[in-house]
C-alpha cells in the first residue's frame, strides 16, 4: 500500500512530507541515478559518507559497502537511519 500510495504521489509530482514518508528527490535519485536509498538519503541531506559512518561508528570503507547494498539487513538500517535522523522505513523502498 506504501508503494502505491509513493507512486501515485511520484505521478501526480507532489512532494511527500518527510516525517512519514520519502521526498520526491530521493526518490528520483534511486530510480533515475540507480543510488540504494541510503545512499540517495545522504546526499538528500548533504552528508559525507565520512560523517554518516561516523555517527555509526564504522570506518568510511565500510560505510560505502552498506551502500552499495540495495537490501540492508534490518539493524543496518536501524542504524543508518538513526544516523540520518529518518525512519528505518524510509530506507526500504
Amino acid at each position: 500500500m506504501f508503494i502505491l500510495r509513493l507512486i501515485i504521489k511520484i505521478i501526480m509530482n507532489k512532494t511527500i512530507d518527510v516525517e512519514t514518508g520519502v521526498p520526491n528527490e530521493v526518490v528520483n535519485m534511486v530510480f533515475d541515478n540507480n543510488y540504494s536509498p541510503a545512499q540517495a538519503w545522504r546526499e538528500y541531506l548533504k552528508l559525507s559518507q565520512v560523517e554518516v559512518a561516523n555517527k555509526i561508528g564504522i570506518s568510511q570503507s565500510a560505510y560505502s559497502q552498506y551502500e552499495k547494498s540495495q537490501k540492508l539487513r534490518k539493524a543496518t538500517r536501524i542504524k543508518i537511519a538513526e544516523a540520518l535522523q529518518i525512519k528505518p522505513e524510509q530506507l526500504d523502498f
